[in-house]
């Protein structure tokens, strides 16, 4: 009559079976001649629980791999590295923009600083002073200044980027007339070029 139906090997049993194989395979044993492992066998080998055993443990490294993240975005902020920088600073165009804002003098870089000295001085000269009209009205021209300065860099960029790269990526001009007003030694990513040393 008909013979006993062999049972399924459980999952266990073939995972076992192929880290064996595995194991074998590296030290020659295995070659043409042994067996493909069967669909059932390598799919068994795969399978991963939906909901880790050790909750704490996985959170625990998911963690650590979080952190080493961060690690080496705030390494590449400071070196530049363009594998592990934030979104909105990768790319080709938004480097050249950065070097061209970095290689060049900004107004823009000082306008915080008046701000604050603007700030001060209102403090201490009384609104009703003759004087407060000669503070607002610098503090306007310095402003006008950095408006104008800033609107010839973006034509420039704009200009330079088109030459270089055919066409200008969205929000490229933007990202550099607002790097320019930020002060040199507190932008991110760090300056990778000196004054003057402006991109081909």
């Amino acid at each position: 009559m008909f013979g006993r139906k062999k049972e399924a090997p459980s999952a266990q049993e073939t995972v076992d079976q192929q880290a064996a194989e595995a194991a074998a395979r590296q030290e020659g044993v295995i070659g043409k001649g042994a067996p493909t492992p069967t669909r059932r066998a390598q799919e068994a080998a795969r399978k991963r629980p939906l909901v880790p055993e050790d909750r704490k443990a996985s959170k625990a490294a998911e963690r650590q791999v979080i952190q080493d993240q961060r690690q080496k975005m705030r390494q590449a902020l400071d070196t530049g590295d363009e594998k592990f920088l934030p979104l909105r600073d990768k790319g080709p165009q938004k480097r050249f923009a950065r070097d061209f804002v970095d290689a060049r003098f900004s107004l823009g870089e000082f306008l915080m600083f008046g701000a604050l000295v603007f700030v001060l001085v209102s403090l201490v000269v009384p609104a009703s002073s003759d004087y407060m009209i000669y503070v607002l009205g610098g503090f306007w021209v310095m402003f006008l200044a950095v408006f104008v300065d800033v609107f010839l860099l973006s034509r420039k960029l704009r200009k330079r980027l088109a030459e270089k790269f055919g066409e200008v990526e969205r929000g490229t001009v933007w990202y550099g007339s607002m790097r320019s007003l930020q002060f040199r030694k507190l932008r991110l990513p760090k300056p990778q070029v000196s004054r003057g040393q402006f991109p081909s």
